[in-house]
């Protein structure tokens, strides 16, 4: 059975652990493409990729890098916590043989009458050290002893969040 995290279970500065993915092969992302009805060429066909459009060789999806952080996110949350906000930019190009590392680590904590709010950082880490995709989340994290995080999630008003 896997531990329930609190609120209090969390420290400014902590990193979450690092989820590895890859190498990324040409099945992975054909797979994906085709489970989200993407056919762009520079996901799959070589020659398009690299002739046609000029880039270095076949692209991961963005919207598969998207899903890596969900994960990351959603893993470390469960099964109590939830994923509450996330935005990220693509910044730099990921592609087929790299094996990404996406991370995050907690920036802010704060409380609601109900439960806590985690903020985080967060990235994608390919080989070469850069990061492909920042941005921030929120993750929202019951209180110990307290109640559920309920579902559906209400937000709480601005006014009843304070720093923890």
């Amino acid at each position: 059975m896997q531990h329930s995290m609190c609120f209090e279970d969390v420290q400014v500065g902590q990193e979450l652990p690092v989820l590895e993915k890859g190498p990324l092969t040409t099945a992975h992302l054909m797979r994906w493409s085709a489970a989200i009805e993407n056919w762009h060429k520079i996901h799959y066909d070589l020659p398009f990729a690299t002739e046609h459009d000029k880039l270095p060789a076949l692209l991961i999806n963005g919207s598969l890098k998207q899903q890596f952080i969900a994960q990351l996110l959603k893993d470390w949350a469960r099964p109590a916590g939830w994923v509450w906000k996330i935005s990220f930019q693509f910044r730099a190009m990921n592609v087929v043989g790299e094996t990404l590392e996406i991370w995050a680590r907690v920036t802010e904590l704060q409380r609601a009458p109900k439960f806590g709010l985690v903020h985080l950082e967060l990235g994608i880490r390919g080989p070469d050290g850069k990061d492909s995709a920042p941005g921030t989340a929120v993750v929202v994290l019951p209180y110990r002893n307290g109640l559920a995080v309920p579902y559906p999630f209400v937000p709480p008003a601005e006014q009843e969040v304070c720093p923890a």
